[in-house]
């Protein structure tokens, strides 16, 4: 009789072990959870959501990320908005890249709360701001949707793309805004 239970604790154990290592393994190489701090992202993402990065996704224009801070021990969570080779201007709250006019679809209620001739993001260009013309080989260029209170690569510069930790795909708290972040 005691070996029955022995033999079914030790599988229970061997069970839990299995789901241990798949939890870290998945979370060191292709998802893990985060919390989000601050405004910078608002209106899309608040103050305290709980989100899901992935660490294996292809980062594209436009995406969010989390990346390690390049300014504090804190990680941040902005939108990338140039890469490797790229020019950036913003002009009269529109901005350019490589010459081209792109639509910040996600800044459209934002933008509406404005007053008229109020702008959401100042007028600024690479290189006043950095000094470098075009974002360099390795580095990203990330702004927060809240520009007026964002804290991004306006101040703090170009990130490491090696300090990028994954692109956010699910926001999974506040429970009524649980969802696929696009």
């Amino acid at each position: 009789m005691d070996n029955k239970y022995v033999k079914e604790l030790l599988s229970w154990m061997k069970a839990l072990v299995v789901a241990i290592i798949i939890v870290v393994i998945c979370r060191q190489f292709l998802i893990t959870p985060s919390v989000v701090k601050g405004e910078s992202m608002m209106p899309n993402l608040e103050d305290g959501d709980r989100i899901i990065l992935s660490k294996i996704s292809h980062i594209d224009r436009f995406d969010e990320i989390a990346f390690e801070a390049p300014d504090s021990d804190d990680n941040y969570v902005k939108r990338v908005i140039g890469f490797p080779g790229d020019t950036i201007e913003m002009k009269d709250d529109r901005l350019y890249v490589n010459g081209k006019l792109y639509e910040e679809a996600y800044l459209k209620q934002s933008k509406s709360a404005l007053d008229n001739g109020e702008t959401l993001t100042n007028d600024f260009n690479l290189k006043d701001l950095t000094g470098y013309e075009q974002v360099p080989k390795g580095k990203l260029f990330v702004l927060g949707d809240n520009r007026r209170v964002s804290k991004d690569s306006r101040q703090f510069g170009f990130i490491d793309e090696e300090a990028v930790i994954g692109d956010v795909k699910m926001r999974i708290w506040p429970v009524d805004s649980i969802g696929i972040i696009n």
